[in-house]
């Protein structure tokens, strides 16, 4: 074989550089797929959501913003399995390409291994390997063709173990190469079905819109009031952390109230919570994000400024708020507008989980990553199960995005 006349440490590292490709070409198609089926359930749980809600006979607006998220959540859907589809292709070309150079090496192996045999049969015809022995003229002699004969017996013991390596790896190859083709075929189907219900969908939403067109100042002034409610919920909770924090530091001689006085154990436990930025669990055991933090235009009258100091994130009936970390809770309040909300501190972190219409904990009890809560409120009029979670640093706001695992 060519590859024998490279050196040793040449081959180690081309395989080692080959090995990691596969392995890296396995752990995208993985984490691809992981995604496709995440994405997948949260289309069905939009759905069904929507469903709901129609029977409810919600307002136009609502039924706007469920459909916008679908239709969102469609377009990442068609967006991923594309990606994973040219990733297929990707690995059916390579796999076609070690095929081609597999059957050459093969065929190589073949030619090199029956001139060999044809050789080795002539040789013994013509004379044994006695005579071949006996016929040295030293002793020496004698013992270097027995060694030679010894490594032409092994070098034939190896060309047919490569013959037969090569030709189950031909298979395997060929195995995957149809298994491969047959999934991306199976993707292309799924992505045409998926634009077909894209489609549908933003025609329900053009019609949606054109009513909300017709009736814009009306929907403008709704969702302006709306905001003024959302904006005293806020500040409500804003009071409840400065004071929750006023009432932390008096315990320890301070009079600080938007920085907490941490004792070491309170700065070991922040120090935990920041080394798993991105990696905390959701609030909730499933759920979809309806509004992200911060100022943004109102996700179907756009030319109203809308504001979120967390995250909003509608989940199933019945759904249950969880602690995303470790923590204390430091608070329990009945929030007008909003239900209630439990406070979790965490050092100098603070996660406040809003809209509970049950809360299983009180303040002092210590509770652990993913514990159980409380249970979300779900709205008598739109029929939404909301949970509205926040994320504090002392009294500073900070998205939440940017902390919970693919949020």
């Amino acid at each position: 074989m060519i590859a024998r006349n490279y050196p040793k440490t040449l081959l180690f590292f081309i395989f080692l550089f080959l090995g990691f490709n596969l392995v890296s070409a396995q752990t995208n198609r993985e984490e691809l797929e992981k995604r496709r089926i995440e994405l997948r359930n949260e289309i069905t749980r939009i759905n069904e959501l929507r469903i709901s809600n129609q029977k409810k006979q919600r307002s136009v607006l609502g039924q706007v913003e469920d459909l916008n998220q679908q239709i969102k959540s469609t377009e990442d859907l068609i967006k991923l399995t594309n990606q994973q589809a040219n990733l297929l292709n990707r690995e059916i070309n390579t796999n076609t390409g070690k095929i081609g150079k597999l059957r050459k090496e093969l065929e190589k192996l073949k030619e090199d291994y029956a001139r060999m045999i044809e050789k080795s049969y002539k040789s013994k015809s013509q004379q044994s390997r006695v005579m071949f022995l006996l016929s040295s003229k030293s002793f020496l002699q004698a013992y270097k063709r027995l060694q030679y004969m010894k490594q032409y017996t092994n070098y034939r013991k190896q060309q047919g173990e490569e013959i037969k390596a090569n030709t189950q790896e031909l298979q395997e190859l060929n195995a995957r190469l149809v298994q491969q083709k047959e999934q991306k075929d199976r993707l292309i189907a799924e992505n045409r079905k998926t634009r077909a219900e894209l489609e549908k969908n933003r025609k329900s939403q053009q019609t949606l819109m054109a009513t909300i067109k017709k009736r814009e100042g009306e929907f403008a002034s709704q969702i302006r009031k709306k905001q003024s409610e959302i904006d005293g919920i806020d500040r409500a909770i804003d009071k409840m952390i400065r004071e929750s924090i006023a009432k932390a530091n008096k315990e320890s001689g301070s009079t600080s109230r938007s920085t907490y006085k941490l004792t070491p154990a309170a700065e070991a436990l922040a120090a935990d919570f920041t080394k798993n930025k991105g990696k905390l669990p959701w609030p909730v055991k499933s759920g979809i994000v309806t509004m992200r933090f911060g100022k943004q235009p109102h996700p179907v009258v756009k030319s109203v400024m809308v504001n979120n100091n967390g995250v909003r994130i509608d989940t199933d009936q019945g759904g249950k708020a969880r602690a995303v970390f470790n923590g204390t809770v430091s608070e329990v309040q009945a929030v007008k507008g909003a239900n209630q909300a439990v406070m979790v501190r965490h050092g100098d972190y603070i996660t406040i989980y809003n809209n509970l219409q049950k809360v299983y904990v009180k303040r002092g009890d210590k509770v652990t990553t993913e514990q159980e809560i409380g249970e979300v409120a779900t709205s008598r009029s739109t029929g939404k199960t909301t949970l509205h979670f926040l994320l504090y640093k002392n009294d500073q706001k900070m998205d939440p995005a940017a902390w919970i695992y693919r949020m």
